[in-house]
């Protein structure tokens, strides 16, 4: 790939490398992105693409390498300092401050102090305000961030990074909590920016936004700089090939499997969020469930699994009717979740791969007052190389993977439960191109099993791709059921499926 030129460079970095310990996570990179270009840094889990941008924000320091910043030597000490200098950085996983209000996290820690003194809330409030209104985002600035949608905090941490006035900002998986209509308004947003001369670094997993919102596009693999070119110059198949090291030609592999009994069936299912809710799904098939962000879809699920209230409606399991009024019960009666949120719902982050694993059996391992060790290891090790999580020891922190081995440690985890229902909310959410290929591999070999699967995703190649039947959601009702023959005959397509959603 070629580098296009006369491109009014902003930041450049030079030969940056950076190990930890044993392991070399950047080799002598390079990446410059120009004023006003939104530059798409595109690589697997692992191949260097966060580590060099946390040394851009001050988190990491550089083994070696120079940077510049707007023509001058470049350093940040820390995140606030980056800030300073004008680079800020959106986080795919947030970590906003719940029992604050939107004003307050868009300004904590500049905000309108009176006097040196007191808070101007007013102040405060009219200034976030004017932001949201701006932007044509239709939220009360006075809102606790507790009461938002996992994307409406999203589109807070974007406005926040928006309000400091950066000349480059970094978003790591800005759109994998947002449905098509938000991630609409946050392509705004960004052509915004652009016009004002701001740099978008733009990592995203999803190729097709790639080609829709950026300019230039950057490519890492396993901690090194590959190439680098305009947008128009490459295409999809290229880009999965340099990121990969090889061409991988089915991202949505199906697995065909012999469709059985009915598993689960539910009838009339209500709660906050969603009404009147029908289906069944049985051994062997992969239910995709689609629509908006607040549809209902993960509101149906959170309640059919009790971590939220049904208000009425019945479960049917194997023919016979269930009360779920817990997520111990469901487990137990063979109902297991994998949350969307695997940071703050899937995993004890600072626990080790061992003790995330076998959380759901710990019970059946006990031996008396203690855990039966040697079964515990046993069984995690088993079921981890069952489904090739990569890791160099199961007493390794679950923090310390990448998104698609934490997300196989989730899966992982349920499977040893052994469930009959297995529902996954955005199984492959911020995970790369292999790895989630590797997801779909599972998901087949889990349905050829007999088990039966509930997907929701946001993403309709990936819903069209693998799913026996599609259930289609609109506005907490069930708005339409599309079946794989439809998809493969092509009387149904991603704007029909689309058209049904709105």
């Amino acid at each position: 790939m070629e580098q296009a030129q006369n491109r009014d460079i902003i930041l450049s970095c030079r030969n940056v490398s950076k190990a930890f310990g044993g392991t070399q996570a950047l080799d002598d990179v390079q990446f410059d992105i120009a004023r006003g270009e939104v530059h798409a840094l595109l690589g697997e889990n692992g191949a260097g693409k966060s580590t060099l941008m946390k040394i851009i924000i001050g988190l990491f320091k550089a083994d070696k390498g120079a940077i510049t910043f707007d023509g001058k030597p470049y350093h940040a000490k820390d995140p606030s300092d980056a800030i300073r200098k004008g680079i800020s950085m959106i986080h795919q996983e947030l970590n906003p401050e719940y029992y604050l209000t939107i004003a307050e996290n868009i300004f904590l820690k500049r905000e309108d102090v009176r006097g040196g003194v007191f808070l101007n809330k007013k102040a405060t409030n009219r200034k976030a305000q004017e932001i949201l209104d701006h932007l044509n985002v239709k939220l009360n600035a006075k809102t606790l961030i507790e009461e938002l949608t996992l994307a409406q905090c999203q589109i807070i941490e974007i406005i926040k990074a928006i309000s400091f006035d950066a000349k480059l900002i970094i978003m790591d998986e800005p759109t994998s909590s947002l449905d098509s209509e938000e991630t609409e308004a946050l392509f705004n947003m960004i052509r915004h920016l652009k016009s004002q001369g701001v740099s978008i670094v733009y990592i995203s997993h999803r190729m097709d936004e790639i080609f829709q919102i950026c300019d230039h596009v950057s490519v890492f693999r396993d901690g090194r700089f590959v190439g680098s070119d305009l947008i128009e110059n490459v295409d999809r198949e290229k880009l999965i090939a340099m990121m990969v090291g090889r061409k991988v030609k089915n991202i949505f592999p199906k697995t065909e499997c012999a469709i059985g009994e009915t598993v689960l069936r539910v009838e009339n299912l209500s709660g906050k969020g969603f009404s009147d809710i029908s289906f069944e799904v049985r051994a062997g098939e992969i239910l995709g469930i689609s629509g908006l962000v607040g549809s209902g879809r993960s509101e149906t699920m959170r309640a059919l699994i009790g971590l939220d209230r049904l208000e009425s409606g019945k479960i049917y399991l194997d023919g016979q009717e269930i009360k779920i009024r817990s997520v111990r019960q469901a487990v137990s009666q063979g109902i297991c979740m994998v949350n969307e949120d695997r940071k703050n719902y899937g995993l004890c982050l600072h626990r080790s791969i061992r003790e995330n694993v076998s959380l759901p059996t710990l019970r059946v391992m006990h031996r008396k007052l203690l855990i039966n060790k040697r079964k515990e290891i046993k069984d995690t090790t088993e079921a981890a190389q069952s489904l090739t999580v990569k890791a160099g020891s199961m007493e390794l922190d679950a923090y310390s993977l990448s998104g698609g081995n934490q997300q196989k440690v989730v899966l992982a985890k349920w499977l040893m439960a052994h469930p009959k229902v297995l529902i996954l909310d955005e199984p492959t959410r911020g995970v790369d191109v292999g790895a989630k290929s590797e997801i779909h591999n599972l998901m087949g070999t889990f349905a050829a099993e007999g088990m039966a699967i509930v997907m929701i995703s946001s993403e309709l190649p990936e819903i069209m791709g693998i799913s026996d039947r599609i259930l289609i959601y609109r506005e907490g009702r069930l708005n339409g059921e599309v079946s794989r023959q439809d998809v493969l005959a092509g009387r149904e397509t991603q704007e029909t499926i689309l058209a049904r959603e709105f």
